[in-house]
């Protein structure tokens, strides 16, 4: 399904998921930049932490020592810098949570650049998880086992030149100099995103954000 929604709307649709009585997975992706980050962190916020909590894919990000030493530090963010079986156990997990379990998800520090493990404490009563991240809708590794656990996944479309101007900015952000935030956007990010919205048809939802 395509539509053009507000942030509201969309806030709305994941409160019914959180109150279907069961535990509910949400997934949220889309291509870097296109702002999974600030709708799952909305969607947590207006339901309250009662009822939703957000654990982010980029957690499972491997840690800069590994990727050095697979020669892949220059292209972090690529499929295959990620932990994709961790990530899916995760999920599953959340899934199959008991009363009286807690359990406890890593989180990806950007002033650090890395993992942090055991962060986000995730409570059984909590009726939905959100998760958002670039890859949910891959069918190599063990991403089909991810995807399996979203009761419904969304893919959020925007605009290349917004895209782009939202990741330099994060990057310098970050600490890189404009000239290499803008180099990695349009390198690494890029090839990232084309992989990405190729995925798109997989998805549940594709959402065009209503901006007023």
């Amino acid at each position: 399904m395509d539509s053009v929604m507000r942030e509201n709307e969309l806030v709305a649709l994941a409160g019914a998921l959180a109150s279907r009585g069961k535990r509910s997975i949400l997934g949220i992706t889309g291509a870097p930049g296109a702002g999974k980050s600030t709708l799952g962190e909305r969607i947590v916020s207006e339901l309250g932490p009662g009822r939703a909590v957000l654990v982010p894919m980029d957690g499972f990000h491997l840690a800069n020592s590994v990727l050095l030493a697979r020669g892949l530090r220059h292209v972090k963010g690529a499929i295959e810098t990620f932990d994709d079986a961790g990530y899916a156990s995760l999920l599953e997990r959340l899934l199959a949570q008991k009363a009286g379990e807690v359990v406890y998800a890593p989180h990806f520090d950007r002033g650090l650049e890395e993992p942090i493990a055991g962060s986000i404490p995730v409570l059984p009563d909590i009726p939905l998880v959100v998760t958002e991240g670039n890859y949910l809708l891959a069918e190599s590794g063990a991403w089909p086992r991810a995807r399996a656990c979203l009761t419904e996944c969304w893919f959020l479309e925007i605009d290349r030149p917004l895209r782009h101007t939202r990741l330099i900015d994060r990057h310098v952000a970050f600490g890189k100099t404009r000239e290499a935030a803008t180099a990695w956007a349009l390198g690494t990010d890029e090839a990232n995103a084309a992989l990405i919205e190729a995925m798109s048809h997989r998805a549940d939802r594709v959402v065009r954000i209503h901006v007023d």
